[in-house]
């Protein structure tokens, strides 16, 4: 019989919890991120943004939350909004590929990854005001150099670009 979960703290998006003699974060309120891969002619978007828990700037995949606006919105939904205003790009389709936890030990959320394609450029990008986020559109051929030079740079790479290093690193 497991233990009883106990609710350390709680804040506006994130949830502090404990099991036994485990503690672990999780989001609050239900909600949940959608990861975006756009990858259309042999090019993937990537952005990159500073993000506070890690003092740096990152690169990584578009990603989103899901119901934080629009309590019951469509993850395939919630993921074209968050990748036009992010990239500036709008998908013509949305497939769910499935869901993924990125750090199970300390966390609790987990993430929907999804395929957007037939993609329109229709702005600039670069988030909601305050978000400052960079826009690239790189070709896979040319993304571990990319990544590389990045790291070089001292941004971060967020877990997710493993999914198109994947092959790169094994050869």
């Amino acid at each position: 019989m497991s233990q009883p979960i106990e609710t350390v703290w709680q804040g506006k998006f994130i949830t502090v919890r404990k099991q036994g003699t485990w503690e672990y974060v999780g989001r609050a309120r239900d909600i949940h991120a959608a990861v975006i891969l756009a990858v259309e002619a042999g090019e993937v978007l990537l952005v990159e943004q500073y993000r506070v828990p890690l003092g740096r700037v990152c690169i990584e995949l578009p990603a989103g939350l899901v119901g934080d606006e629009t309590e019951g919105e469509a993850i395939t939904a919630s993921a074209a909004r968050e990748l036009e205003e992010e990239t500036g790009y709008r998908p013509a389709r949305v497939e769910v590929i499935g869901e993924f936890c990125s750090s199970p030990g300390m966390v609790s959320e987990s993430f929907t990854l999804v395929r957007a394609s037939e993609l329109t450029k229709v702005g600039d990008g670069g988030g909601v005001p305050g978000e400052d986020i960079t826009v690239h559109r790189v070709a896979l051929a040319q993304l571990p150099d990319f990544i590389a030079a990045k790291r070089a740079e001292g941004l971060a790479v967020d877990v997710k670009l493993l999914l198109l290093l994947g092959a790169s690193i094994l050869t």
